[in-house]
């Protein structure tokens, strides 16, 4: 990779072997396995050591998870907050869990309205919940930085499943809950 860095130096008109980049395709290569380190995680793991027998059936929800991730289409950064809730079926999961599979996701070249559906689908087929709802509102420096360049343009997603699909008054009663979402 380190290799692919200094060609990318060299394309863009740079010289690797000036003093400021020298150690540049090194600490790009660090940065770039960390940020991705996501494909090396298994969400199913994570969730699995951590689920608990206990007959709790009022919504959890779990608010302002922050991340950031890279966009798979310019491997430029989003980041922002997601918002999990789920309503329990006799089995519950450690909520640092919750902020881990975020991070799982999020940590792989993503597109968020993909990564908002990853969050639900994992808990609820691990969790086997009533229901799972998570909302992503995300900056996208892909937006800020090039293109169109609108600055104050954010994306929020949504996935709603089980109860939350089919339920109006569970949907709402979480959008009540998450409140609007802080910027």
């Amino acid at each position: 990779m380190r290799r692919q860095f200094e060609e990318i130096l060299r394309a863009v008109g740079e010289d690797p072997t000036r003093e400021g980049l020298l150690k540049t395709p090194e600490r790009c290569e660090k940065a770039l396995t960390e940020l991705t380190c996501g494909y090396r995680q298994d969400p199913e793991q994570i969730i699995k050591g951590a689920i608990f027998t206990e007959e709790c059936s009022e919504m959890i929800i779990m608010k302002d998870i922050d991340f950031f991730s890279l966009c798979e289409h310019h491997i430029l950064p989003f980041f922002g907050k997601a918002h999990i809730a789920y309503l329990p079926r006799g089995r519950i999961v450690g909520i640092s869990k919750l902020a881990r599979v975020v991070d799982v996701f999020a940590r792989r070249l993503q597109v968020q309205e993909r990564m908002t559906t990853q969050i639900a689908q994992v808990l609820m087929q691990n969790l086997e919940p009533e229901g799972v709802a998570v909302v992503v509102e995300a900056d996208h420096l892909c937006m800020r930085m090039r293109g169109v360049e609108k600055q104050n343009s954010f994306v929020v997603t949504s996935a709603m499943l089980g109860v939350f699909r089919d339920r109006q008054a569970t949907r709402e009663e979480f959008m009540e809950l998450l409140g609007h979402p802080r910027r």
